[in-house]
């Protein structure tokens, strides 16, 4: 028996388009001589399709795809993974059909209602395992199938073991962050072979969904836990696992990514998809000679292409020399369309009406942040005029922070760097440059500055980075507290300025653009907080 795991890159709420990609999907699977595909978790409506699930229109639309497959599809089996409703609810399903028929509808068990999130609020849980017979030549199969957080439990396994499952397939649609293939496919999926003694067979979703990215990385293994198939990750495939003699058969094994590597590619499709799935016609950016701009552009190109990425230098009399040069440097490396446009002037006509409001007063932040709202401005005015997206290039540190200015540099659609702290920026850049020098090494190397008054560093204001990053992932992405943070040697004063922070410049993050989680915790879907917050840890 040959099982097709299609790893596909669906759209939300592109049904018809969704439908599509399946069909074609399903026709590659037979061609290869599959007896059954199977799809990613809610591969018809995309995922997460959010409040779509409320709207009783998309659901029937839903509902009217599904007859069509049933009616047009036959000679092979198809698990396909979409909204279900029934009796005034809705259900996470996957249908099993053949020849005209549906032989089982599974509704997923396990609703997740934490990180990214919230299926409580639109899906009712499952009960019953589904388990459907599949003929081979050797005589019949007992396949059963779950859904994504159902593996995540031992109940939903054992429950299809004890009806009598031979092999399980999972349909998922598992978002990326560092080191999540490792834990779900060595750790979780594992340790439910081990349990339950039967064969898994794992696919995934691959693709970017506004904040969340979907790796792909679809896997088999067999009752040994062998890893004995696993797809590429970050690009549309289809898997062929082999299962007979009672289990998986070993097949082509695509090599894992390293950390890095996998944060970059991640960072790429998310900004491929985004643009892409969207229509927008490129992108635009401001390049300043610093690192978060540089590798912003880089990876830019390396999703779009240079012909559909512009690059913007608008210096100042604080912005250096090498600044100009490394930048135009850059471009040469690359490619892609540059412009320069000087600020200075426009910054003295703001400041010549600003004068009888500024009169007396010392200069301070707000000389340094009209600067950058001048730059926002400037490239919101070519974006409207060309129709491309602005990237923001702010990292996650500086969103932690506040280090960032509202309707400055903070001035876009997409922030590409939002969940990547830079200690994680100067890693990825160097990563980059092995795969071909783009970056102008003393961008990587001179100390980082916004540029905005006389010798400005960002140390200036900030803990260095190593720290701040390092108490920045502990208390976001690990909830510990400060005492907690501090018993594991932080300076005291360097936590409590780094927490007092993250807390004074939530409004700011609220207002910040989507941009793609690669963390366990990013600041979006998975953060929360209260802007109007008394607690004090």
């Amino acid at each position: 028996m040959k099982i097709a795991l299609a790893q596909l890159n669906p759209k939300v709420g592109d049904l018809a388009g969704n439908f599509d990609l399946i069909l074609a999907a399903i026709a590659d699977a037979r061609a290869q001589g599959a007896d059954i595909i199977v799809t990613p978790e809610l591969a018809l409506s995309g995922y997460p399709p959010e409040d779509l699930l409320l709207r009783p229109s998309f659901l029937k639309q839903c509902q009217r795809l599904i007859g069509r497959i049933i009616d047009e599809v036959d000679d092979i089996t198809v698990v396909i993974g979409h909204p279900h409703a029934a009796g005034g609810e809705r259900f996470n399903a996957a249908s099993v059909i053949r020849d005209g028929k549906v032989l089982g509808r599974y509704e997923k068990m396990l609703l997740p209602n934490d990180e990214v999130f919230d299926e409580v609020r639109y899906f009712t849980p499952g009960y019953a395992p589904l388990v459907f017979e599949q003929q081979t030549p050797d005589g019949v199969v007992n396949v059963g199938v779950v859904i994504c957080e159902d593996i995540w439990d031992i109940e939903p396994a054992s429950a299809a073991r004890d009806e009598g499952a031979e092999l399980l397939l999972v349909l998922n649609a598992s978002p990326y962050h560092k080191a999540k293939q490792q834990m779900r496919r060595d750790q979780v999926v594992a340790n439910r072979v081990d349990e339950t003694g039967i064969p898994i067979a794992y696919v995934n979703m691959v693709g970017g969904q506004d904040e969340l990215v979907f790796d792909g990385h679809s896997f088999a293994l067999n009752k040994a836990a062998d890893l004995v198939a696993q797809a590429p990750a970050f690009v549309p495939a289809t898997l062929l696992v082999d299962y007979r003699d009672g289990d998986l058969q070993f097949g082509d094994v695509a090599a894992d990514l390293d950390e890095v590597a996998s944060v970059y590619q991640a960072l790429v499709l998310g900004v491929k998809d985004y643009i892409g799935k969207n229509g927008f016609p490129g992108v635009l950016l401001g390049l300043s000679g610093g690192i978060d701009s540089a590798l912003t552009l880089a990876i830019a190109v390396d999703a779009l292409g240079a012909d559909k990425v512009h690059a913007v230098m608008m210096p100042s009399r604080y912005t250096a020399d090498i600044s100009v040069t490394d930048s135009r440097e850059m471009i040469e490396l690359l490619g892609c369309q540059y412009s320069e446009i000087e600020i200075w002037p426009m910054y003295e006509a703001f400041m010549a009406g600003l004068a009888p409001h500024f009169a007396g007063l010392p200069m301070d932040a707000s000389e340094e942040n009209l600067q950058s709202r001048i730059r926002g401005t400037l490239l919101m005015a070519l974006s409207n005029k060309s129709g491309r997206l602005v990237l923001t290039t702010g990292n996650k540190s500086e969103m932690t922070t506040g280090y960032a200015t509202l309707y400055g540099d903070m001035a876009g659609g997409f922030a590409v760097l939002k969940d990547v702290a830079k200690t994680l920026v100067y890693k990825l850049s160097n990563w980059r440059n092995t795969q071909g020098r783009v970056i102008p090494e003393r961008i990587i190397t001179r100390p980082p500055s916004a540029e905005l008054r006389p010798d400005q560093k960002d140390q200036d204001s900030l803990p260095e980075y190593d720290i701040l990053d390092a108490i920045l992932a502990l208390y976001v992405e690990e909830n510990l507290s400060r005492d907690e943070i501090k018993a594991r040697g932080y300076a005291g004063d360097d936590v409590d300025k780094v927490v007092r922070l993250l807390r004074i410049n939530e409004y700011k993050r609220r207002q910040a653009p989507v941009g793609p989680r690669v963390t366990s915790r990013a600041f979006g879907k998975d953060w929360r907080m209260p802007i109007t917050n008394g607690y004090r840890d």
